[in-house]
């Protein structure tokens, strides 16, 4: 071999050797870039569907499935080759299969690199995972951030898959929808966020276009409401996505609209103006944006105005501006921007103010829009939930308006359609009180009204009773006179009397009254606490044949004139709390339409209404007429009323002479055989005994009461006025003993029950567990013989299985909540929980007891010294982690000896929000931190205690500080 050729084969092995080295690099490069192709082709599969292929990228998909191929059969080969068992001899092959690799990196490369331009491009034409909205800013730890941030709690959790937003127009719901719309929380939770505002007139096939389009799903394929629901469904199948709507009117079917049910996974978050609408839309949980308080008001006007509100000559005005807007976020934004302009001048602010404040008489910047919206919730009544709407504006602002006299006036005035036109006119005042009710609770849904914190009354807010003067002040049929708490001396304009169809002077200075009027179309005259009126002129009623509703209560008159007569259309009369009225004139039995009569606190008796025998409603005062002569004869006119249907009296009659008398009473009322209600004293439990066995209406399924049995001393005549469950059987025993078989025949059908100074029971247990089935709330107030509220011994059935509410106060010998294991199901619908005074009270949730709690809301106890521990660690050895999934409220006040809560962080809190302590300075360590309590939203306590406190997690402290709110502790 000469030396070339020798030079020449060990260069050709030297290339062999060289081929086999690459062999592996190209392997190994063609295999990661294989890797790289294939999950970008999956990626573009994925977030396109197939009705949105080019056939450019179809054909870019179908080259690529190809080479796949192909790079899997090199893949083989390659393993093949290094896996031969005479590889070394076959090495010639390497360096042709070396060259094939390479080929096909290359090949795929370059598909890689045009997939990688396709991504780009369909990251363009894919919709966006979060389109960001204009959103207001709202202010940390503000209600509307509040909101925001339990709406977020909702989102996280598993169970919860609707949530429904709902108050009047212009308290923020909007601006809470947008701020979760751009929460960052939000972004990472979902795939995709979609916003819909739904118009007025909308329909299905509007909705799925709206939708359609948010997805960037081609439109030239738009067909029908299903196929259309399949495509959205199909869509979204594989994505976790929000549904926000807004401005929710009706009831929208989301199943026809998108096939939802198909996706399990995904929330919705609807708000709405109605109550109704959130629960027509399934909604798990609620959230009702109220009006801002004055803290976060003054805050959001403060940002709007900026600079100029600084100025000491200005705050005064701007803080009366800020009390003009009632809390209403949108009037805030509006009104802020308009008093921008005024910038530091004193005139500018002042003429502001006095314009917001006649804002229904003249025009005002930055009311018009606003009045818009307000107008728009009016305009989407029916025309009697208009009238009654209207009717609230007679009434001062903020006036708390007792439900049952509001019912009443809105039927006396005919608000209450078909109320006359029953099939069955058995009960047909109850019946309307029944259709108002349901009116009631729809301008309560669409917030027009609001439940005041008394359940038994409502009240309008300033901004939406402006409104409505305005909208009574532009009509031609029903102009109102209403000027109610003005401390007005002498009666308007005649004029203004004589043009008006409702007037409204309550509440003021009024010592007289015109003589003469034309008052024909007059309807309502409400002129109740006008203390210094004694007098009415004797032709004052001469022309009101029309007068529906007249209110004189708490007036100083002494009697009525005999025009009085005239009024032949009058329904509703409430003389109540006339302390000085002795006498009426004969001529009332003109009024033969008259449905309602209050004359409690008077010194009227029956004999002067006894001819008014077709009265629907009478409330009196027994014990006022035991003031006069007491013959049994007055009191045998009571059956005459054979057309009654409500009864009410509520006074002390406990005194011993007047037995006799109560006994002829109620032998009267036990003859009214169309009675439906009836609030009545009982002075002792013989006299409950005699109605329940003789009255007729007794065992009527629809007859309501609220009785007491029993004497407290001068609180006696408040008892049952004082319920704050108006629609509610209840029963208050004062003062008993023992366990009498009427009383239990009574609680089968009570709701409330009010148990005070009792003797001769040692827990409720005792008046028999199956006959409190149908019981929601209960009271115990004293008495020295209770040693425990239920007694879970030797019983197999649940108890309280029904009750709500749990109210104990002053019962020296309570032990325990619960004596036992109490069987499953028992007070498994709990919502509070109160514990007031119970100096050896020890254990609150004995064995087991809490498990028994999944609906508990609130629980307060205060001033019960010998509590250690709230929720006992010996006895709840067991307890599993959410114990108390709905708790939102713990109060802890003057606990001397309470030292824990819990022992330790192992419990879960996913509802709480407010935990208040006072006086509770042996408690050392809170069981709450970031993870199990992260819904909490206020905390108060004494800055001592505060300082006090030891903390394993001193970040979690830090977060508190904003929502803590510190006591000062008084020297």
């Amino acid at each position: 071999m000469t030396d070339d050729a020798a030079t020449a084969a060990l260069f050709k092995v030297y290339e062999i050797i060289a081929h086999c080295i690459n062999l592996k690099g190209n392997y190994k490069r063609l295999r990661q870039e294989g890797k790289k192709l294939k999950a970008i082709r999956d990626a573009i599969e994925a977030e396109i569907s197939k009705d949105k292929i080019t056939p450019a990228t179809r054909e870019w998909i179908a080259k690529v499935k190809m080479v796949e191929s192909e790079v899997k059969d090199l893949k083989t080969k390659y393993k093949n080759e290094m896996g031969h068992p005479w590889r070394l001899v076959r090495i010639w092959a390497y360096p042709i299969l070396g060259v094939e690799m390479k080929e096909k990196y290359s090949q795929v490369h370059s598909l890689w690199e045009e997939g990688n331009l396709k991504r780009e491009e369909l990251d363009a034409e894919l919709p966006e995972p979060v389109r960001k909205r204009h959103a207001a800013k709202i202010e940390e730890n503000s209600s509307l951030h509040m909101a925001v941030q339990d709406l977020l709690c909702f989102l996280e959790d598993e169970q919860i898959t609707r949530v429904g937003v709902w108050g009047t127009v212009g308290t923020g719901k909007t601006t809470i929808m947008q701020n979760l719309n751009n929460h960052e929380q939000v972004a990472k939770m979902f795939d995709i966020v979609i916003w819909l505002t739904v118009s007025k007139e909308w329909n299905v096939e509007k909705l799925q276009e709206a939708i359609m389009r948010r997805l960037k799903l081609d439109m030239e394929c738009f067909g029908d409401v299903e196929k259309n629901a399949r495509r959205i469904s199909e869509e979204l199948k594989e994505k976790k996505y929000l549904l926000l709507l807004d401005e929710v009117q009706d009831f929208i079917d989301l199943n026809a609209v998108m096939e939802i049910h198909n996706n399990i996974d995904s929330k919705v978050v609807l708000a709405s103006r109605s109550r109704c609408v959130c629960y027509d839309m399934e909604a798990d949980e609620l959230i009702n944006v109220m009006r801002l308080s004055p803290a976060d008001a003054w805050n959001m006007f403060q940002e709007k105005v900026g600079h100029p509100i600084s100025s000491p000559l200005i705050k005064p005005i701007a803080e009366q501006v800020v009390k003009e807007c009632d809390g209403l976020p949108l009037l805030i934004d509006r009104i802020g921007r308009a008093f921008r302009k005024k910038g530091k001048n004193v005139s500018l602010w002042r003429d502001g103010l006095n314009r917001l404040r006649r804002w229904d008489r003249v025009k005002t910047e930055g009311m018009d829009e606003v009045l818009d919206f307000l107008k728009f919730c009016y305009d989407d009544l029916d025309g009697n939930k208009r009238d009654c709407f209207l009717y609230g504006a007679l009434y001062p602002e903020e006036c708390e308006i007792y439900i049952d006299y509001l019912l009443e006036c809105w039927n006396a005035e005919g608000f209450i359609h078909d109320a006359d036109e029953l099939v069955d006119d058995t009960n047909a005042f109850r019946d309307a009180r029944d259709k108002g009710h349901a009116i009631l609770d729809a301008l309560i849904d669409v917030s027009l009204l609001e439940r005041s914190d008394k359940k038994k009354c409502v009240k309008m807010n300033k901004v939406l009773r402006k409104m409505a003067l305005k909208i009574s002040s532009e009509s031609n049929g029903s102009k109102f006179l209403v000027k109610p708490c003005q401390g007005l001396q002498d009666f308007p304009d005649k004029k203004e009397w004589e043009d008006a169809s409702r007037i409204s002077l309550m509440d003021n200075q009024l010592c007289s009254l015109p003589e003469f009027l034309q008052c024909y179309h007059l309807s309502t005259l409400l002129l109740q606490r006008n203390n210094g009126l004694i007098a009415i002129p004797e032709f004052f009623f001469e022309s009101m044949r029309n007068l529906r509703v007249l209110d004189l209560h708490g007036t100083g008159i002494e009697s009525l004139p005999s025009s009085i007569s005239n009024l032949i259309s009058l329904k509703g009369m409430y003389l109540n709390s006339c302390t000085r009225l002795i006498q009426l004139p004969p001529n009332i039995r003109a009024l033969v339409q008259l449905e309602v009569l209050d004359i409690r606190g008077t010194k009227l008796n029956l004999l002067q209404i006894g001819s008014l025998i077709w009265l629907k409603c009478l409330r009196i005062s027994l014990s006022s007429f035991f003031r006069g002569i007491r013959t049994q004869r007055q009191f045998r006119s009571i059956s005459a009323f054979v057309s009654l249907e409500e009864f009410c009296d509520d006074d002390d009659l406990s005194e011993q002479c007047w037995d006799e008398v109560l006994k002829i009473v109620m032998e009267e009322v036990v003859t009214l055989k169309k009675l439906t209600s009836l609030r009545f004293c009982f002075p002792t439990v013989d006299f409950l005994k005699l109605f329940v066995q003789r009255s007729p209406v007794w065992k009527n399924s629809f007859f309501t009461f609220q009785f007491c049995v029993g004497y407290q001393g001068n609180t006696y005549s408040q008892i049952l006025e004082s319920s704050d469950y108006p629609s509610y059987n209840s029963l208050k025993l004062v003062n008993s003993e023992g366990t009498h078989p009427v009383i239990a025949e009574v609680l089968k059908v009570t709701h409330a029950f009010k148990l005070v100074n009792h003797k001769g029971v040692s827990n409720l247990s005792d008046f028999g567990v199956n006959n409190m089935e149908n019981m929601l709330v209960c009271s115990v107030e004293g008495g020295n013989e209770i040693r425990t509220i239920v007694c879970g011994d030797r019983m197999t059935n649940s108890v309280f299985k029904n009750l709500e509410v749990l109210h104990i106060n002053n019962v020296l010998r309570l032990r325990s909540v619960c004596q036992g294991r109490i069987p499953h199901g028992s007070l498994a619908q709990l919502i509070s929980l109160t514990l007031t005074k119970c100096p050896e009270l020890k254990k609150i949730f004995s064995e087991g007891m809490i498990q028994q709690l999944p609906e508990l809301q609130n629980l307060k106890v205060e001033e019960c010294h010998q509590i250690e521990e709230i929720i006992t660690e010996s006895e709840n050895l067991e307890l599993e982690a959410n114990a108390l999934p709905r708790l939102k409220n713990l109060i802890l006040i003057d606990l001397l000896k309470l030292r824990s809560i819990w022992v330790d962080y192992s419990l879960e809190w996913p509802s709480l929000q407010r935990v208040q302590i006072s006086e509770c300075h042996m408690l050392k360590r809170l069981p709450f931190n970031d993870v199990n309590a992260a819904k909490l939203r206020y905390v108060e306590g004494q800055q001592s205690w505060w300082e006090a406190l030891e903390w394993e997690d001193d970040a979690f402290r830090q977060s508190l500080q904003s929502i803590l709110h510190l006591q000062i502790a008084q020297p």
